[in-house]
């Protein structure tokens, strides 16, 4: 095997980063090894009945004196088309297990309210039901992602939601949906059996899990008429165990196998920090957990590998980001968090990793859209900011369905204290005849340039180039200040022949377009 095969053989199973503080920073892309798609699903988004997500977010009503289109925000769903989202996954999130979909289905002011008791204990008026979130979706063009009820429901409900949203044949549900006003069946893409099953959707164990996995997608299929992909509940963050029991007794009854990663600066579920006031501890610290996602997508797949070795059920990070102490002044069960600099980074480095292992990670779901956690967009009244991730998600989104370009990136490292991580991350694609590549330097000091082997590619010149930076590493977008993060044209680079060098800022991500 030549040497340079090994060493990209080497970065494909693992060795992303090889340091050396005083080498120099260079990435190469491996044309001849290009053969996997990056699934735009990886850049799926999450919408649960949690604080401000959808109340106050994406649905005011349509009585409104906010402008709405139907009820929903207008100026939400303009910002939401721009980033091409391709699924959406409700009603949750824990809120699933409790979830009746009865409740949420026929005339407004005949749906029973109830209490959200996982989220702030506020009472929840069911007016943003199976027809308002279905139909988002067919306005933003995504596909819709449901998660059913298994904590508290019970498979009779399951398959009649099915039949409601699915069936054209003249059965109860159906019937029911077009006296409800909507004649045609959804085209529901992707089916959760439960939630977070090992906590808030039931305190199960695995195998026992496990049977009811086998039971309700039997069901699923049955009754869908193996319609919609079916996903299985998945593992807390590194609950290996767990993986490992579902796969063993369920992997034929699946079509996808989720988990679930939050990245928690302190390390510390029950002291998180601030989202805006921290330093550079904190700003390394929730980098390196961040990071954490390569090591546990790694391991949660060699444990697929057992069980599916040619990688028919793929693993879905349905719910991802970073989640801070909510903002003072906030009701603390409505997980409102500003979103800065440094996470833009972490959005970004979260991608780069994704996309490296796009042979098993087919879906992902930042959490999320609107108003919680690392959210897209915050509102308040009638205002609306667009977040340093909501950017990310707008400049990452050439490399949808883009053919993954192996990269072998050999960088210096970013110390602080006595530990360290890669100064830089990257990831490339190619698509319509473009090769793209984002580039990440996570140094807040220091500036870093870093060269592009681009050999066999046969390039001409970069024809588009953005970065985004900010003033500090907890710059964040405000109402009164919605702009001091957005992306600014980057010329920053020299691309002579098949060598790109960019230099990169100070916490600044890049994406150049070459052809």
């Amino acid at each position: 095997m030549k040497l340079r095969q090994l060493i990209f053989t080497l970065s494909v199973i693992g060795l992303f980063h090889l340091p050396g503080a005083t080498s120099q920073n260079k990435m190469t892309l491996d044309f001849d090894h290009a053969t996997l798609t990056i699934n735009k699903n990886i850049y799926g988004h999450f919408a649960e009945h949690l604080g401000r997500c959808i109340y106050d977010g994406i649905w005011v009503g349509p009585d409104s004196d906010i402008p709405n289109i139907n009820g929903y925000r207008k100026d939400i769903l303009e910002a939401l088309k721009e980033l091409n989202i391709p699924v959406l996954r409700w009603p949750g999130g824990c809120f699933a297990d409790t979830y009746h979909w009865k409740d949420g289905v026929g005339p407004v002011e005949n749906r029973p309210k109830i209490k959200n008791y996982f989220w702030g204990g506020v009472i929840e008026d069911n007016s943003f039901g199976t027809h308002e979130f279905l139909n988002l979706c067919e306005i933003l063009g995504a596909d819709p992602y449901v998660s059913v009820n298994v904590g508290s429901g019970t498979v009779e409900e399951m398959v009649e939601w099915i039949e409601y949203m699915t069936s054209d044949e003249d059965v109860p549900m159906a019937n029911w949906r077009r006296e409800n006003g909507r004649e045609d069946p959804w085209d529901v893409k992707f089916l959760g059996i439960g939630n977070e099953s090992w906590g808030c959707g039931g305190e199960m164990r695995p195998e026992y899990y496990s049977d009811l996995l086998r039971r309700y997608s039997l069901y699923a299929n049955l009754y869908g008429q193996r319609k919609f992909k079916r996903i299985g509940c998945g593992a807390n963050g590194t609950d290996y165990n767990w993986t490992d029991v579902v796969m063993s007794r369920a992997a034929r009854h699946m079509d996808a196998l989720s988990v679930h990663y939050y990245t928690i600066a302190t390390g510390n579920w029950g002291n998180k920090s601030s989202a805006t006031d921290f330093g550079e501890e904190l700003y390394f610290s929730a980098l390196k957990h961040s990071l954490h996602m390569d090591e546990l997508i790694s391991k949660h797949s060699a444990i697929m590998d057992k069980y599916d070795p040619q990688k028919r059920i793929p693993l879905m990070v349905d719910e991802w980001g970073i989640w801070t102490d909510p903002e003072p002044g906030s009701t603390p069960g409505f997980l409102y968090q500003q979103n800065s600099m440094r996470d833009a980074l972490i959005a970004a480095t979260t991608f780069d990793i994704f996309h490296k292992h796009c042979d098993r990670v087919q879906m992902a779901n930042i959490a999320q859209m609107v108003n919680v956690l690392q959210a897209m967009i915050l509102t308040k009244d009638d205002q609306m900011v667009l977040t340093p991730t909501y950017h990310i998600f707008n400049m990452y989104k050439v490399h949808q369905n883009a053919t993954y370009i192996p990269v072998m990136l050999k960088c210096e490292d970013y110390k602080f204290g006595n530990e360290t991580i890669p100064a830089l991350s990257g990831t490339a694609s190619q698509k319509d005849g473009k090769i793209n590549i984002s580039l990440s330097n996570l140094n807040p000091n220091e500036s870093k340039t870093i060269e592009v082997d681009l050999e066999g590619a046969k390039v001409k010149n970069v024809t588009n180039a953005v970065i985004l930076t900010a003033p500090q590493i907890n710059s964040v977008n405000t109402f009164e200040n919605p702009d001091v993060v957005k992306p600014e044209h980057f010329s920053d680079f020299r691309l002579k022949k098949e060598k790109l060098s960019v230099t990169l800022p100070p916490h600044s991500i890049v994406t150049l377009e070459i052809q």
